[in-house]
């Protein structure tokens, strides 16, 4: 498949002089798979995921293991007032438990007397907890469980960005079909005008027809040219559009080259491309639509939010052990009875600050379980509006189908009995007018169809095929 891409936009740079232009044809699948691997907003949605997972890692830093000095002197007029090395081994565990060995060596003729310790200092190895406050929450678990929920929702806002771009970029695709269909619409008809001015003024010049016959013919080729340059415009128009979605690899912009055209079966593949041949609307489960599996994802986020405002309320009460020994080497100098142990207790009277956090999270939390109920209502009303536009969309397109045939027919018939001399100029460009009016409604309708299909595969967030 790679092969054949490449081949493709070889031909659309490669520079030919104009006799010696290839037409190619461009696919709505390899424009689609060229937007979804080159656009720069699709990369740009795939940093999003790189940023989750940087705040993932972020988060698993705080429970990183930890080496810390302090290393405090002072000396003046050649007297040491003190000397004071602490080094410790810290590791943070996922609940409220840090276990922690210390060594303290203090020297110096202006110690405090608590700062004291043996010659060779002093070793301790303890643990502190959080007993309350923090113990089954606190902000190092909450962070790292909301920074899991952000990298999963990050994939899934990701998939809805990436829709949206192909969403965009397909109708520009159906844009620059419709736009080519009615050049060719207008160029057939041109050469109409041509043989019947040329055969008119033949006519004229050999006395089987009026002068204003000819004035008359003169007037339509004059008006197919009109509406083919204004054609012609508008497929320029649309191709530069295209061009806005098509990039290389090095975020190199590519503008379609004329040799390029949209593939005119569109139609008959255009299912397969938006991988929506097999969608059910009975079968769509919502809850595996990317928007909802998000929302829920900042549901259970918000909801760890809650939690830890909760566990704000109860007291905090810090406790630490510590053993103390100046000969860590041996096994049993641990001893109960040298020991350095504290209790940190602190509880706010009123409590204004942790119930107002508290209320704002069930506030937050209250109101996205809303949206994702509102938001699930109105996915599932766009997936049948579009199902049922696209059924109404087949039956106009029968119609349309079966009224273009029946013009044709009557430009035939106009046209042999002109040739016989039972009709008149004016009554074939009138048949012929209307031919064109309906072949362009075709094409209207057909673009139209094609822009519901693309809806669905926007309102359902499908993924297309790599």
């Amino acid at each position: 498949m790679k092969k054949y891409i490449l081949i493709l936009f070889l031909l659309m740079f490669t520079q030919f002089s104009a006799q010696d232009k290839v037409t190619s044809v461009m696919t709505l699948s390899e424009y689609l798979g060229y937007v979804k691997t080159y656009h720069p907003i699709v990369k740009q949605a795939n940093l999003a995921i790189n940023n989750s997972e940087a705040k993932l890692l972020k988060a698993r830093g705080a429970f990183d293991p930890k080496i810390e000095v302090d290393f405090d002197k002072k000396q003046f007029k050649e007297k040491e007032y003190y000397n004071k090395l602490n080094g410790a081994f810290k590791i943070p565990t996922y609940y409220g438990l840090e276990f922690k060995a210390n060594f303290e060596n203090n020297s110096g003729e202006f110690l405090s007397p608590e700062a004291n310790v043996p010659t060779d200092g002093l070793y301790a190895a303890g643990v502190s907890a959080s007993l309350l406050k923090g113990l089954l929450i606190n902000k190092r678990m909450a962070a790292l469980k909301q920074a899991k929920f952000f990298i999963n929702q990050a994939r899934e806002d990701q998939q809805i960005l990436v829709n949206e771009i192909l969403y965009t970029a397909s109708l520009s695709y159906f844009n620059w079909l419709k736009t080519y269909n009615e050049k060719l619409v207008y160029d057939d008809f041109l050469e109409n005008a041509v043989i019947r001015f040329s055969n008119t003024k033949r006519a004229f010049e050999e006395g089987d027809k009026a002068a204003i016959d000819t004035l008359e013919a003169g007037i339509t080729l004059n008006n197919r040219k009109l509406n083919l340059e204004k054609a012609r415009i508008k497929l320029v128009k649309a191709s530069l559009e295209l061009s806005n979605f098509l990039w290389l690899n090095d975020n190199t912009p590519v503008e379609l080259q004329d040799n390029i055209i949209p593939d005119i079966s569109t139609i008959q593949n255009v299912d397969t491309t938006f991988n929506i041949a097999l969608f059910n609307d009975a079968n769509f489960d919502l809850n595996n639509h990317p928007k909802i599996r998000s929302l829920e994802y900042k549901i259970q986020s918000l909801n760890i939010d809650r939690k830890l405002k909760m566990n704000n309320l109860l007291p905090k009460l810090d406790v630490q052990y510590n053993f103390l020994t100046q000969t860590p080497r041996q096994s049993n100098s641990l001893i109960v009875d040298n020991y350095k142990a504290g209790i940190n207790f602190k509880l706010p009277i009123f409590l204004r600050k942790e119930r107002g956090d508290l209320k704002l999270a069930k506030i937050k939390l209250q109101d996205a379980k809303l949206e994702n109920e509102a938001t699930k209502v109105t996915i599932k009303n766009k997936v049948n509006a579009v199902q049922q536009e696209l059924e109404s969309f087949i039956v106009q397109s029968n119609y349309i189908s079966t009224i273009v045939n029946d013009y044709g027919t009557l430009l035939k018939a106009e046209e042999r009995k002109f040739f016989l001399g039972e009709s008149s100029l004016f009554l074939v460009n009138y048949r012929e007018s209307k031919l064109i009016e309906t072949k362009l409604k075709a094409i209207d309708v057909e673009n139209k169809f094609f822009k519901s299909k693309a809806n669905l595969f926007k309102a359902a967030v499908i993924s297309i095929a790599e």
